[in-house]
């Protein structure tokens, strides 16, 4: 009886609602065949995948995957390197949408405010391969512009992408100016939901300018960044295949090798399937832990989370 009631309540409320169900049906669609079925081939990496067995047919090797690419002798180098490129972008990148959307906030002329939005906005619609394109025309020894602005005022040239200290600033500068007014938009939404009354009480208790964005700002968006945070954290081991791969050259190969370029040469370039699938469950798992470990510590610390 009790099965019954819940089965006609669920199809009244399929057929009261029955249009946000059609709309929400092509992202359900699309989670289901791009993030779930694929987890179907997550297996390979306990087998000696073969194409032409399929993955049914392979044969099971159980951990040899996993233990082979622990006693890769190029592990530590892959484990150092992408660990500094993501905590570089963790403190450095990470607080400037903060503190450009306070700024942004700030700003009393709604055109002026408008423009500036669209200006910080725009390169996150260029494609890595225009950023590293500009980024050549700018850097490059030979030709580049700040080198030849350097000569001319009679300094000797910088060699920016070959050398192997600058490589992970190169990096996180690119994604500062890519990404950094992109990523103004949810804090942004957040400090609109404030209420205006808050700031007229703090007016009326003498608090400047820099006391409401420190007493009334931050604090009204503090769970938004941290959700975000914790998200960011989960994504500690992508640093970004297509930045790091369209910057690399010989000379930098020291630093800037993580495991999203090392799973395409042993993935893509040498047909290592399995190998490289065990790299990314490796990755998955990782950035899954990172998530629930920062997760309950925001927890302890009294805030929301993100479940």
């Amino acid at each position: 009886m009790r099965r019954s009631t819940m089965t006609s309540s669920w199809l009244y409320s399929l057929k009261r609602d029955k249009y946000l169900y059609i709309l929400a049906l092509p992202g359900v669609l699309f989670f289901l065949m791009f993030k779930y079925v694929p987890l179907w081939g997550l297996s390979i990496a306990f087998k000696d995948y073969s194409p032409y067995q399929g993955i049914l047919q392979s044969p099971w090797v159980g951990l040899e995957h996993f233990q082979r690419f622990f006693s890769n002798p190029d592990f530590l180098n892959l484990f150092r390197n992408t660990l500094a490129i993501s905590f570089m972008n963790l403190f450095l990148f990470f607080p400037l949408p903060i503190v450009l959307a306070i700024l942004l906030n700030e700003l009393r002329n709604q055109r002026f405010k408008k423009t500036i939005q669209t200006i910080v906005y725009m390169p996150h619609f260029l494609s890595w391969v225009i950023i590293v394109g500009i980024t050549f025309l700018l850097l490059s020894q030979s030709e580049g512009v700040i080198n030849e602005l350097l000569a001319a005022a009679g300094f000797a040239k910088i060699d920016f992408l070959t050398n192997p200290r600058l490589f992970w600033i190169i990096l996180t500068i690119q994604n500062i100016w890519k990404d950094a007014g992109w990523g103004t938009i949810l804090f942004l939404a957040a400090i609109a939901g404030t209420d205006p009354q808050l700031y007229e009480a703090a007016k009326m208790d003498g608090a400047g300018r820099f006391r409401q964005m420190w007493h009334i700002t931050l604090p009204s968006i503090r769970n938004v960044i941290v959700i975000l945070l914790i998200l960011r954290i989960g994504h500690t081991m992508d640093v970004g295949f297509e930045q790091v791969f369209l910057m690399m050259n010989g000379a930098v190969s020291d630093v800037s090798d993580v495991f999203d370029t090392y799973v395409y040469r042993a993935g893509i370039q040498q047909g290592e399937f399995s190998y490289s699938t065990a790299i990314g469950f490796f990755k998955s798992v990782t950035g899954l832990i990172l998530v629930i470990a920062a997760n309950r510590f925001a927890k302890r610390m009294g805030e929301e989370g993100v479940y």
